[in-house]
């Protein structure tokens, strides 16, 4: 007959060979969102609701799972994408009761703080790039371009404001004081959120934190942008113990992920990437990254 101290070893063996849920380790899943937000193109999507929902649910479906980590790497993009996401993880932490700890690595600007703001800590690098909240739109004006070259531009609407910032026609100040006055309305509804999300954490004031300015992981978390200094591991580590399990919950792969531009290079190998719309796509994805020096 195996002696108690014999048992006690054999069992420690045991347990060493059980999935961590049934050995008994603290489990905080963790889940990427990486990225610029919003459609890029039919067959390259950005970050949406659509593409992280999934991954959301099972990360705060995980059994004994303590908190839910989210790593966080984005330079923005759709407000609604943004809002949407931000507002189902909230969901979700509400429903499981679970904390959610966002992990900022390179940047969480304008859209991609807006979701950062969905967790109940928020922990970024030194060098990470934290804020931009504000809203930013873009076009070009090609008027004197198409005289130059003798191309007569023909418009034919119903309703009055319908061809408004049409890049092929002189700029009207009252199509771009409507365009500033539906920017102003959104970049409310971002703030609101902020403040909502942050209370009493945000030292600063408004006509500073809220310009649109942003601000290296330090200065973030003086400003109450963030709570600390901290890398996911390490903060992980530290809060539930060195045995702690971090599952990456990740998309499933296959054949559909692959052209749907989730590998890269693989669209491209079908001809399915290739064209004028994909090119620039990719030259507007690479500028929302270089606004941060990225």
């Amino acid at each position: 007959m195996p002696d108690d101290d014999s048992k006690t070893g054999l069992l420690g063996r045991l347990r060493g060979l059980l999935p961590a849920r049934f050995a008994g380790r603290p489990v905080v899943p963790v889940v990427r969102l990486h990225g610029t937000i919003g459609a890029v193109t039919p067959l390259r999507p950005g970050m949406s609701l659509a593409s992280v929902a999934k991954l959301l649910e099972k990360a705060f479906a995980t059994k004994g799972a303590k908190a839910v980590a989210i790593s966080i790497n984005s330079p923005g993009g759709s407000p609604v994408q943004s809002r949407q996401i931000y507002q189902r993880i909230r969901q979700l932490a509400q429903q499981k009761k679970l904390p959610v700890l966002v992990f900022v690595e390179d940047v969480a600007a304008s859209g991609g703080y807006m979701i950062a703001c969905a967790g109940d800590e928020i922990f970024c690098d030194p060098s990470s790039i934290v804020g931009s909240i504000g809203v930013v739109g873009g076009t070009f004006g090609f008027q004197d371009l198409i005289k130059k070259v003798g191309i007569e531009r023909r418009v034919y609407t119903s309703g009055d404001h319908k061809s408004q910032l049409d890049p092929f026609l002189p700029e009207n100040p009252d199509d771009v004081a409507r365009l500033k006055a539906i920017q102003r309305e959104i970049h409310d509804t971002f703030i609101a959120l902020v403040k909502q999300s942050r209370g009493t954490r945000l030292k600063g004031e408004d006509d500073y934190l809220f310009t649109g300015e942003y601000w290296a992981g330090e200065r973030a978390v003086k400003l109450g942008l963030a709570d600390d200094i901290g890398d996911l591991r390490s903060v992980l580590r530290a809060r539930y113990g060195d045995k702690v399990q971090t599952p990456l919950i990740a998309p499933a792969g296959g054949l559909l992920s692959n052209v749907m531009g989730r590998k890269p290079g693989a669209g491209s190998l079908l001809g399915l990437t290739s064209g004028p719309e994909d090119l620039i796509s990719a030259i507007e994805a690479r500028a929302l990254w270089a606004r941060y020096g990225l």
